[in-house]
């Protein structure tokens, strides 16, 4: 009982002494719980190699990159003299920048290399060390000392720009539709491929020890000033005199690096030491075993002598620290186990609580057996497969050193015919000359071979280059599209917003009349500036793949109509902005699928797929193919038809040529092709309406015929191809004696669409027949023309192809849905 009470005694006065340290003592015993408790990386004593600090990191947590840093020949571009500067190049992460200075203790740099969009190029026969950097705005010719550096350094840079190109953080596009775009981004890896092996570190020339060190002879000449930068070389000049003082007002290098860390970390030691009486434990283990700080100053002190040494020195230190450091939370592990066990027991009331604990404890120890027996039992089994491992490891290498053997035994047959053949030869070529030509060969087949392993060098690192240039611009792609969608949906949105504000002017137009003359003046004022501002054309160039909402669209057909009424006008340009709103959102979701379909397509052949593609509307670049493909499946003329009816025009008149003179200045209107007299449309729609008139004297001409090949000439260019689409249209689709002198086809259809209009909407053939409305004075031109007047250009031009692929009942069931 004394030792109990004692017991609660130190517990009470460790509680109340050090109440802070709670938190501190749970996060340390978490730590043991996990196993991870200051479990040093080996790898970051050799990353020490480079200059990086010397303080171990814990496993887990992210070791900080490399710093990109060393002394390289700068090839000065400007002026008559090109001289090498010796210059000390460091990387920045943030701009993904190649800082250049004259020594590494200055502070400001005199030039900078943007590599976020530059490429890198060496040339085998050069000399050793150069490589090129070239930017968008000027190249960069640098030396480093060998080729194992050089390669270094490109392999680095491009890893560097491959980083900061992929960065997630650097730009976050907020786009519709490329969440996939960012999807993509976060599985991207370092873009070489298999094409180069990773190059080790020259920790001589490169890395933070390269900073450390003293400046070189060649960096402190004369002849390495820079002349164009005189007024930084004065400052660098000036603060590398005054960083030798005991003052820290001046600022010193970006590559000094101070040991405020090391002292913060034994401040912080010191505190715990004196909180905790576990981490006072650590702390004095930790001076018995040799003390790991006092080694690193001692150690540090001649870091520039023996850099070997002090590697294999902190090792086996850091080895020693964590195998103690293991040692001793295994040990706090069971004490605090111990510690808890016995409060609970000393803790029970009575006795019965105890003897629960003792046999919940009997219970967990004959558990913690059986589990000892199945995990004995696992082991066994293991050990057994590592058994058969080892020896089917043995008859692997038994195979080996089968296969050496031999390969050696070949080895020696062909030393063996070597010297035979070299003896042979001696034999056959006893002058001299003919021994030294041999070994001149020989000498050249060296060289050939070290140029050959040369190209193949430079061959993998270009065509890495090439890979990650490729991807980059691949993803740059994918965000300008998803950047395009984006604009052309906010603009599709302005477009909508700006007709709701176009149409909420249009109705308060209406009601002028009933408002105030203030009211009215504003109205008139805001209606005058929407009509002011010109939608025609965006304000700012874009880069939208689409083409601009204009006046006319890609054939030449009006969109926006001409008013001269106030209100009617903005009318028109309510409609043109819907129009523009329209193109901007079924362009990439309807149109651009669309396009993929058809550019997939290189033969054309009869097929449902074709079918649904082209009642779909045939883009505006593959129309011309299709149509010219539709007219020769159906009519075949020789070759020089249309030719030798131009001849017959020549010669003599045909007696429609006067009704063709009169109807030709009459067709389609409101198509820019066809407005002025003179335009070449003109001359190529009478041409071919004067050789269709020889070609089928029968009918001659019809009025009709000429919108028909007008059309027709809008979509193929060619007046031929245009001449045998009317002949195919004439008296391969429609129906005989359509476009006869009595029309009498026509006028059958008349009848048929009647009776079917009857049939079907039967209200409406009474509505007329009480107003006594022919209908046929309506919907006669829109047979006899198939609907060339009296459709918009879009969707005339979708019932023109399917009509040209499917015939009249394409007609007939527009017409229908129509009605």
């Amino acid at each position: 009982m004394n030792t109990v009470d004692d017991n609660e005694k130190v517990t009470d006065v460790h509680e109340q002494t050090f109440p802070q340290t709670e938190a501190a003592e749970k996060s340390f015993s978490d730590e043991a719980n996990h196993e991870t408790p200051l479990n040093y990386q080996d790898d970051t004593i050799a990353a020490t190699t480079d200059g990086s600090s010397l303080t171990p990191s814990k496993e887990g947590v992210e070791e900080k990159p490399k710093k990109l840093c060393g002394y390289l020949y700068k090839l000065g571009m400007k002026g008559p003299l090109k001289a090498w500067k010796y210059r000390f190049f460091s990387y920045d992460d943030m701009k993904c920048n190649l800082l250049y200075y004259r020594i590494a203790t200055d502070v400001c740099a005199l030039g900078s290399i943007d590599l976020h969009a530059a490429t890198f190029h060496f040339d085998v026969e050069a000399e050793e060390g150069i490589f090129e950097i070239k930017t968008p705005t000027k190249p960069y010719i640098l030396k480093a000392i060998n080729k194992h550096a050089r390669m270094y350094w490109l392999q680095q840079l491009q890893r560097k720009r491959w980083e900061y190109c992929n960065n997630p953080s650097k730009i976050q596009t907020e786009c519709i539709m490329s969440s996939d775009v960012h999807d993509r981004e976060g599985s991207l890896h370092f873009g070489d491929g298999d094409f180069l092996s990773p190059v080790t570190t020259p920790t001589d020339v490169v890395g933070k020890m390269v900073a450390l060190m003293p400046a070189p002879q060649e960096s402190t000449s004369l002849q390495n000033i820079s002349l164009k930068h005189p007024w930084k070389e004065i400052q660098n000049t000036v603060r590398n005199m005054c960083g030798s003082k005991p003052t820290q007002a001046i600022s010193r290098s970006v590559f000094h690096f101070e040991e405020s860390e090391q002292v913060s970390a034994e401040v912080t030691t010191k505190q715990f030491g004196k909180m905790s009486p576990s981490l006072n434990f650590a702390r004095k283990a930790r001076k018995q075993n040799g003390g790991f700080s006092s080694n690193l100053e001692n150690i540090s002190s001649d870091k520039l002598d023996n850099p070997q040494l002090q590697i294999q020195a902190l090792t086996e230190e850091l080895k020693s620290q964590k195998d103690l450091v293991k040692l001793l939370h295994r040990t706090l592990e069971s004490a605090q186990e111990e510690k808890r066990v016995c409060a609970e027991y000393l803790s029970a009331p009575e006795e019965k609580d105890r003897l629960e604990l003792i046999r919940h404890k009997v219970r967990q120890i004959e558990d913690l057996r059986q589990r000892v027996e199945v995990l004995q039992q696992e082991k066994q089994d293991l050990e057994q497969c590592v058994s058969l491992k080892d020896f089917h490891i043995e008859e692997l290498k038994e195979h080996v050193q089968l296969l050496m053997e031999k390969n050696s035994a070949k080895q020696l047959v062909i030393m063996k015919q070597n010297e035979q053949l070299l003896s042979q030869m001696d034999l056959d070529n006893t002058t001299s000359s003919g021994m030294d030509t041999l070994h001149g060969q020989y000498r050249k087949i060296d060289s050939l071979m070290d140029d050959i392993n040369a190209y193949k060098t430079q061959n993998r690192f270009l065509n890495s280059e090439i890979h990650q240039v490729t991807q980059l611009w691949r993803n740059t792609a994918e965000k300008e599209t998803a950047l395009l969608m984006k604009c052309s949906y906010i603009e599709a949105r302005n477009c909508q917003l700006e007709s709701k504000y176009l149409i909420l002017l249009r109705k308060l137009q209406e009601v002028l009349p009933y408002l105030d003359a203030d009211y009215c003046e504003v109205i008139k004022r805001l209606i005058e500036d929407a009509l002011q501002s010109d939608i025609k054309t965006p304000l700012q160039p874009s880069n939208v793949h689409f083409s601009p909402i204009s006046e006319y669209d890609d054939y030449g057909f009006m969109i926006i109509p001409e008013y001269e009424l106030e209100h009617l006008k903005l009318l028109a340009k309510i409609q043109a902005l819907e129009i523009r709103s329209n193109k901007l959102l079924t362009h990439d979701v309807v149109d651009k699928p669309l396009r993929i379909k058809w550019n997939s397509l290189e033969e054309l052949s009869y097929s449902t797929d074709l079918k649904n593609l082209v009642r779909c509307g045939i883009p505006t670049e593959h129309r011309k193919r299709v149509w010219k493909w539709l007219t020769c499946q159906r009519i075949n003329f020789s070759a020089n038809h249309y030719k030798d009816l131009l001849k017959k025009c020549e010669s003599a008149q045909h007696p429609a040529t006067q009704q063709i003179e009169l109807d030709i200045h009459r067709t389609l209107t409101n198509n820019k092709h066809f407005n002025s007299p003179t335009s070449e449309f003109i001359q190529k729609l009478r041409r071919v309406l004067f050789a269709y008139s020889w070609q089928n004297p029968t009918i001659g001409y019809c009025q009709g015929l000429n919108r028909l090949a007008a059309l027709a000439l809008l979509v193929l260019e060619d007046e031929e191809s245009a001449f045998y689409c009317l002949a195919d249209i004439v008296e391969n689709i429609m129906p005989t004696e359509y476009y006869s002198n009595n029309l009498s086809g026509s006028q059958v259809d008349q009848r048929v669409f009647k009776d079917l209009l009857s049939e079907k909407l039967p209200r409406l053939t009474a509505h007329f027949e009480q107003y006594k409305i022919d209908l046929s004075l309506i919907t006669f031109n829109w047979f006899l023309v198939v609907f060339v007047d009296s459709l918009v250009s879009d969707i005339l031009l979708k019932v023109w192809d399917a009509f040209l692929y499917e015939g009249t009942k394409v007609g007939n069931s527009f017409q229908h849905k129509h009605r």
